[in-house]
């Protein structure tokens, strides 16, 4: 499973689409453990496009601060689970909390 989140400055970016990177977080499913990070630089931001993107990277989930409603539905249009309202912390502690059930999530930051 891949896990895809947004980063700036090595930790979860408060906007999907305004990231320096998307740390791609690789995790075997049956042990809960992280296999490795891969970091890539995503192509310039147009609608559409890092859906799109990331799906072909293999993500099957995306952790998110806030991401506008357009990229969830293009998401969940090729079966990528979105999780929003992710904490700006390092990709790693992301998603061991998300693995663990303990990341805490509020409101979607994204207005659009």
């Amino acid at each position: 499973m891949k896990i895809a989140i947004p980063t700036a400055n090595g930790r979860l970016c408060m906007h999907f689409g305004h990231c320096e990177q998307f740390a791609v977080v690789e995790v075997d499913p049956g042990s809960k453990a992280i296999v490795g990070t891969t970091y890539l630089v995503p192509p310039a931001h147009e609608p559409g496009v890092l859906p799109r993107w990331l799906r072909e990277q293999g993500a099957d989930v995306i952790i998110a601060a806030g991401m506008g409603q357009r990229a969830q539905s293009l998401f969940a249009q090729s079966g990528v689970k979105v999780v929003v309202g992710a904490p700006a912390e390092k990709p790693e502690d992301v998603v061991a909390a998300y693995l663990a059930g303990t990341l805490e999530v509020g409101q979607n930051i994204c207005d659009h």
